[in-house]
């Protein structure tokens, strides 16, 4: 029986929407984009996914680290990354990056999400979810950065959506916005 880490150890549950995509990407090497206090790692890891947990917070990655230290995790790897940087080193089957997005230097989301597509593996996924600014649902938050509708799709060109959707949601504060959601998985290569 699996134990609920989370739960164990205060975290929200996982994303819904990396719960949803969990049931038809098969376990690989994934990485967790803006993981804060790693809920999505530890769930990743224990569907069996050899996880790369990445954000700009030491102190969240600590206690990440912590966690997986004490659970005796060994398919967690966490680290401090600025996903600004766009410079990732390894390649991935499955890149997840929820609600962080808005949180990015709106300068850098071209080469950020370029550099996510560019290091997924053939075959792999992404999976964004990110806060929108539109007429019907203006944000409330002072985000650095959102999306304008169409916007994340377009970016996703040639990719196949496996799911595409601009719903309003509520965040874990309970605040009403609208969000992009997106499920792609990259072309295989064609021989």
């Amino acid at each position: 029986m699996k134990i609920d880490l989370n739960s164990r150890y205060g975290l929200n549950p996982a994303h819904s929407e990396v719960v949803e995509a969990c049931k038809s990407i098969t376990p690989c090497d994934a990485l967790d984009m803006g993981c804060s206090n790693g809920r999505n790692a530890l769930f990743l890891s224990q569907l069996g996914f050899n996880v790369t947990a990445v954000d700009n917070n030491p102190s969240a990655i600590g206690m990440l680290q912590d966690i997986a230290t004490q659970e005796q995790i060994s398919n967690i790897k966490a680290e401090v990354y600025d996903i600004n940087n766009a410079s990732l080193s390894e390649d991935y089957g499955f890149i997840s990056c929820t609600v962080t997005l808005m949180f990015v230097d709106p300068t850098r989301l071209d080469r950020v999400i370029a550099d996510m597509q560019e290091h997924t593996l053939a075959g792999g996924y992404n999976l964004i979810v990110c806060a929108m600014n539109t007429e019907a649902h203006p944000y409330p938050a002072p985000f650095p950065f959102t999306l304008k509708a169409g916007q994340l799709s377009d970016i996703y060109h040639g990719w196949e959506l496996v799911k595409y959707n601009e719903d309003v949601g509520t965040m874990h504060n309970g605040a009403q916005l609208q969000f992009a959601t997106l499920l792609a998985r990259k072309p295989k290569l064609i021989n």
